[in-house]
């Protein structure tokens, strides 16, 4: 009866809001900030992966930076949005990493990409199961620089908005939407690639 008793107050917890948790830890309920790290640890982690490209450095920067989000938690405004403010957070501890570590990144040119290329390997996406698309997907965000995989996956993965993007990047709303259409043509350029290879290797 105990352990059910448990675990129904957990699961009302689970259900509760960002700001309820805040709350009762900046009242000093520290233990309350397990629901928030449960709630955010994975998105937090795919963002970390983005940018520093490998799961060692990207748990230990996820870690990391739920430390930091809950030592500055006090001075945290309650009208802004947790998860925007957390995930700026960790998009600043893994930059920092790869800073530290001194990862050189690579481009290619813009100008080879065109609109039609994207069209036909969306359209061949289409016909691949849908753990397929994601494993494409996965890898060829591996492909893109750190700005534009955080953005990919911020964007479009995370669904956050424009305007959270600028303040979790602390980049200008039109260079955001420069560089998410450069990073969405690059990453169906690296799809095309790899889903040409698959043809020839099922032919």
């Amino acid at each position: 009866m105990r352990k059910q008793h448990q675990k129904g107050e957990d699961l009302l917890m689970a259900q509760k809001t960002d700001t309820y948790y805040i709350t009762k830890i900046q009242k000093g309920h520290a233990a309350s900030y397990a629901f928030l790290v449960e709630r955010y640890k994975l998105m937090a982690y795919k963002l970390a992966f983005r940018v520093v490209q490998n799961n060692e450095d990207a748990e230990e920067v996820t870690q990391d930076a739920f430390v930091k989000a809950f030592a500055a938690l006090s001075k945290f405004k309650k009208e802004a949005k947790f998860s925007t403010w957390l995930y700026r957070i960790v998009y600043n501890t893994a930059v920092s990493k790869i800073r530290k570590k001194k990862v050189i990144e690579t481009t290619i040119d813009d100008d080879l990409i065109s609109d039609e290329n994207i069209a036909e390997t969306y359209h061949s996406l289409q016909h691949l199961k849908q753990q397929e698309q994601k494993k494409f997907i996965q890898q060829a965000l591996t492909k893109l620089s750190t700005d534009e995989s955080a953005l990919i996956t911020l964007f479009y993965l995370n669904e956050n908005s424009i305007d959270e993007i600028r303040q979790i990047m602390s980049l200008s709303i039109a260079n955001i939407k420069v560089k998410l259409h450069r990073a969405r043509k690059k990453l169906y350029t690296e799809l095309n690639a790899m889903l040409e290879n698959e043809l020839q290797s099922i032919l």
